[in-house]
C-alpha cells in the first residue's frame, strides 16, 4: 500500500533494527525497513521524507561489508546514519573509519558540542548507549562534529546545508533515555514529517484496497481467535462483508469455553460467515498414548490441516482468496550480512501445507503492522479487550501445557485450573504488564489431606512471565496474596488437584511453555 508521507529504513544487519521502526512509527509517522542496497533512483520514486541507515555488525572499510548506493547522498533527502550508518556515511564521502584502539560497548556519556536540530531541545551532557569497535577518524568535507565522548571525538557529526546526520551510538533503545526525542527531531524539525499515521486512516485505506482488490470474489480465513487473526477477520468483515467465510477449529485443546466465545463475538455479534469444526474427538484419538511433545506437535499439526482442507473444499467453488495474519516482523527483508535476503512470499501460495487442490491467492491486510499496531487496529474496529489484549496461546493448544498422556479428564483439569489462573490475575489492575500467564498439569501426583481423608491427586504448576517480545522472559512476581488465591482456589474448586506449584525460571535457560 503506498503512503503519501514515510521515512525509509536501510538495513545493515543490526539486531535493534526493528526498534527504530518501532520509535519512528511511536511518532506517527510511517516507515519500512528496505534492503540496504536500494538504488537511490527507486528511492527517488518512492519519494520517502528521510532516511535511516542502520547499525550492522560488519566494519565498513572490509571489502565484503554491506554498502549504499553513494548516489542517495545527492536526491536531497535528509540521511540519518546511526553506528555502522554513520561509518559508512563517512567511507562514501570520502572521509575514513578506522579500528578504534579501544572497543565501546554499553553506557557512556556524551557532550552535546555544537548546535544541531538532531539534538535540539536536550541537556547538553546526555546518556547514550554505544556498540561499535571502529569509528569515524577523519569526517568527510563539509561536515562538522556537533557531540563526543571521552572514548569518541566524533560522537556525532553533520553537514548542515545537505541535512545528512550521524551518531555513533544507537538513539533507537532505551539505554539511551533521550533516544526517543532525537528521533523525533529528525523525523520532524528535519524531515518535515506531519505526523498524521493514525489507524483509523490505515483502516479507511486497507478496507478501500480489499474491495479493490477482492471485487465481487470471496475470501476464506483460519480463524483461531488470536489477536492476528481476530484483528484480520473483522478488518476483511468490514471491508467484504458476507463475501468473507471464517473456519475454526475446534481441537478440543482450547481454553474453557473458547469455542463458545468465538462463536458469539464473531458468528453472533459481527455476523460473519463462520464455520465451527468441532474435531476434538478426532484429534484426540490420533493423540492417544503420545506423550512426546514433538509427536504431540506434528500429529496436530497433520490434523488442522485436514480438518480445515475438508472445511475449505466445501467453500472453495466461490473463494479466491486466502486471509492470513501475517504481521510485519514476518516479512521484513533480512539484509543481514549472516543471512541476507529472505525469500520473497509468492501471491500464488500453497499456505500451511494446504494440499494441491486447495491453492489460493494470499491476502494479507496487516503485513504493513507490528504487533501492538495490530492491537490498536483492533480496538478501532471494536473488538473487546478479551480478544485484542490476548496472550500469546501455542499453537497446539492445552496438548503442551499437559505434560504426558493427554485424556479427556486431563484436559478438563487443566482447562478448569487455568481458568482460575487467568480469573484471578485479571483481577489485578496491572494485568497487562504480565505478559503471559497459564497453568500446567504436570504427569505426578502428590500426597495431600482433605478433610479427614488422605489423597493423592495431580499437581499444576503456575507460570507467568514478563516480557517485551518473548525472546528473553523474568518470571512474575505475582503478590502473595493473588497466589494465595490462585492456589486456594484451584486446591478447593478443581477436582482432582491437591496441589499448586510456582514456576520461578527465566528464559533462558527455560522456556516460557513447558513443552
Amino acid at each position: 500500500m503506498k503512503h503519501t508521507e514515510w521515512i525509509a529504513i536501510l538495513d545493515y544487519g543490526s539486531q535493534v533494527t526493528q526498534l527504530i521502526a518501532r520509535r519512528i512509527r511511536e511518532q506517527k509517522v510511517y516507515c519500512e525497513i528496505i534492503r540496504f542496497d536500494t538504488p537511490a533512483e527507486e528511492l527517488k520514486t518512492r519519494a520517502p521524507k528521510g532516511i535511516i541507515l542502520s547499525g550492522g555488525p560488519c566494519s565498513v572499510p572490509d571489502a565484503d561489508s554491506p554498502k549504499c548506493d553513494p548516489a542517495i547522498f545527492e536526491l536531497g533527502i535528509p540521511v540519518l546514519g546511526i553506528c555502522y550508518g554513520m561509518q559508512l556515511t563517512a567511507h562514501t564521502l570520502d572521509g575514513s573509519v578506522h579500528p578504534g584502539q579501544k572497543r565501546e560497548y554499553g553506557k557512556a556519556m556524551m557532550k552535546i558540542t555544537g548546535d544541531s536540530p538532531l539534538f535540539q531541545g536536550l541537556e547538553p551532557d546526555l546518556q547514550v548507549w554505544m556498540s561499535h569497535g571502529d569509528k569515524v577518524e577523519q569526517m568527510p568535507a563539509g561536515f562538522e562534529v556537533v557531540a563526543e565522548s571521552d572514548n569518541c571525538p566524533f560522537a556525532a557529526m553533520q553537514h548542515p546545508e545537505k541535512n545528512i546526520f550521524g551518531v555513533q551510538f544507537h538513539p533507537e533503545v532505551v539505554h539511551t533515555p533521550q533516544g526517543k526525542e532525537m528521533l523525533w527531531n529528525f523525523a520532524f524539525r528535519i524531515c518535515k514529517c506531519a505526523g498524521d499515521w493514525e489507524m483509523s486512516k490505515f483502516i479507511e485505506a486497507n478496507v478501500a484496497a480489499i474491495r479493490e482488490k477482492v471485487g465481487d470474489d470471496h475470501v476464506l480465513l483460519g480463524l483461531s481467535g488470536g489477536v492476528d487473526s481476530s484483528v484480520v477477520a473483522a478488518l476483511l468483515h468490514k471491508a467484504i462483508g458476507d463475501q468473507l467465510h471464517c473456519v475454526y477449529v475446534d481441537n478440543g485443546l482450547m481454553r474453557y469455553r473458547e469455542t463458545e466465545e468465538i462463536e458469539k463475538l464473531f458468528g453472533d455479534a459481527f455476523g460473519i460467515d463462520l464455520h465451527v469444526a468441532r474435531a476434538g474427538d478426532l484429534f484426540l484419538s490420533k493423540l492417544e498414548g503420545v506423550s512426546d511433545p514433538e509427536q504431540k506437535r506434528k500429529i496436530i499439526g497433520t490434523t488442522f490441516i485436514d480438518v480445515f482442507a475438508e472445511k475449505a473444499r466445501t467453500l472453495s467453488d466461490k473463494v479466491k482468496y486466502l486471509g492470513q495474519g501475517t504481521l510485519y516482523p514476518d516479512v521484513i527483508e533480512s539484509v543481514s550480512p549472516i543471512g541476507g535476503p529472505s525469500a520473497t512470499i509468492k501471491s500464488h501460495h500453497n499456505v500451511g501445507g494446504l494440499p494441491d487442490d486447495l491453492q489460493f491467492d494470499l491476502i494479507e491486510p496487516l503485513r504493513e503492522l507490528f504487533k501492538d499496531e495490530v492491537r490498536a487496529v483492533g480496538r478501532e474496529l471494536g473488538l473487546p479487550s478479551y480478544v485484542v489484549d490476548r496472550q500469546p496461546f501455542p499453537g497446539p493448544g492445552l496438548a503442551v501445557r499437559i505434560i504426558g498422556d493427554i485424556t479427556p479428564e486431563r484436559i478438563d483439569v487443566l482447562q478448569q485450573a487455568d481458568l482460575r489462573v487467568r480469573e484471578e490475575i485479571m483481577k489485578m489492575d496491572n494485568h497487562l504488564d504480565v505478559w503471559q500467564y497459564f497453568a500446567v498439569l504436570l504427569p505426578i501426583q502428590s500426597v495431600g489431606v482433605m478433610g479427614d481423608d488422605r489423597t493423592y491427586e495431580n499437581v499444576v504448576a503456575v507460570r507467568a512471565v514478563e516480557s517485551r517480545d518473548g525472546m528473553t522472559a523474568d518470571w512474575y512476581k505475582l503478590p502473595y496474596d493473588v497466589m494465595d488465591s490462585i492456589s486456594n482456589r484451584i486446591i478447593n474448586e478443581v477436582k482432582g488437584v491437591n496441589r499448586v506449584c510456582y514456576d520461578i525460571s527465566s528464559k533462558p535457560p527455560s522456556t516460557i511453555e513447558w513443552e
